[in-house]
């Protein structure tokens, strides 16, 4: 299953592979972070969004269906 989880990242929002070190990519906002993961996840194929509060644990978790190519 593809997974991203949007959680806080230094000053802003990161968009992670759960087995990832690295961001996939860095917003400003949790909201701009979120739009990014939708849009990472639906190239992909589909999968699971997964937002993560300030305290880490997860707030929402999200189905996200393949995009249109």
């Amino acid at each position: 299953m593809n997974i991203r989880e949007v959680r806080r990242h230094g000053d802003g929002w990161g968009v992670f592979d759960p087995n990832a070190s690295r961001a996939s990519a860095v917003e400003r906002t949790q909201a701009a972070a979120q739009e990014r993961a939708r849009a990472i996840l639906a190239n992909q194929g589909g999968g699971e969004m997964r937002t993560r509060g300030e305290n880490g644990r997860i707030r929402t978790q999200d189905t996200i269906k393949p995009g249109n190519d």
